[in-house]
């Protein structure tokens, strides 16, 4: 296990977390932390519980047993909800008739919490967003009018118009082309590195190993492995993986 840094703030503990459904164990003492500056990959197969892990750190399921804290707080007392932004899955699955533009889609995140803005300010955080992540040409387009990976960029923007310190994103690049995937791990990378932007990446493709990651976490029901990009590069839950027939990509530039 990896301990925190004592000079880096601790975002996220999880501790000693159980959770079934329907009487099945889907999670079973999973305990783990997450410190101001990670690229965290959770990784595992379809149906290992990330995505309930996931949704217990939000607030959105309550565990059986074991605790949270989100930010020093239960998430169940947590409000200022715009420390966290979080793309859910397959986010870009909508109707493509949808009559929303790329500006609007951005903006409907800035019209939900406690904080209000007037319509100039919106319109600023909106183009700041859309500008980090190389869209601001699409302002006006319709976000159903956009390839995958573009509709991805936009929910990224839309993640981050209020300035988050943590951003989730669970199984972000489900029919993005290969191409696109590299971009947008790329756009993540710069994310974290210059924005100092907390991420934490729910997938089953361990070719996400890469490198920008800096920490993984290997689950399925339990926690298996949790520590550096390096430690798992050299561990036995990377010859696990290995024998269970995952593709890896461990390169460090």
């Amino acid at each position: 296990m990896v301990l925190p840094d004592a000079e880096a703030a601790e975002l996220i503990r999880v501790e000693g977390l159980h959770f079934s459904r329907g009487g099945r164990p889907v999670l079973t003492d999973v305990s783990l932390s997450i410190i101001e500056g990670d690229f965290l990959a959770i990784l595992g197969p379809n149906g290992s519980g990330k995505t309930t892990l996931l949704k217990i750190i939000l607030g959105l399921l309550k565990p059986d047993q074991g605790w949270v804290r989100l930010f020093g707080r239960p998430p169940e007392d947590f409000v200022e909800r715009e420390l966290v932004g979080y793309i859910p899955q397959k986010a870009t699955h909508f109707d493509p008739l949808f009559p929303a533009s790329v500006r609007e889609v951005v903006a409907m995140a800035l019209r939900s919490g406690r904080r209000r803005i007037s319509r100039p300010d919106e319109d600023t955080a909106v183009r700041i967003a859309l500008e980090t992540v190389d869209m601001i040409e699409f302002w006006n387009r319709r976000i159903g009018r956009l390839s995958g990976g573009q509709q991805q960029r936009v929910f990224i923007a839309r993640a981050i118009a209020r300035n988050p310190r943590i951003l989730f994103l669970d199984e972000p690049t489900t029919g993005v082309d290969a191409e696109n995937q590299d971009r947008f791990y790329d756009l993540l990378g710069r994310l974290n590195t210059s924005g100092r932007l907390t991420i934490v990446l729910v997938t089953h493709d361990t070719g996400i190993v890469n490198k920008h990651v800096n920490k993984v976490a290997c689950l399925n029901q339990r926690l298996f492995f949790h520590g550096t990009h390096d430690q798992f590069c050299s561990s036995g839950a990377l010859k696990e993986m290995i024998a269970g027939g995952h593709h890896l990509v461990l390169h460090r530039h």
